[in-house]
């Protein structure tokens, strides 16, 4: 398996992973809820940049 090199596209799959998890699942994350925005914003920090 051949991971991307933009870590920007790696954190939105990530981001979009636990978002469809607690959606589907309806799991309560708890103190991690504030993980889920924070990954947002760090994709789109790092998409902006291209990195």
């Amino acid at each position: 398996m051949n991971l991307t090199k933009n870590r920007g596209i790696l954190v939105l799959a990530i981001y979009l992973i636990i978002v469809g998890f607690v959606g589907a699942f309806r799991i309560d994350l708890g103190a991690l809820s504030i993980l889920v925005p924070i990954l947002a914003i760090v994709s789109g920090v790092l998409l902006i940049m291209g990195k």
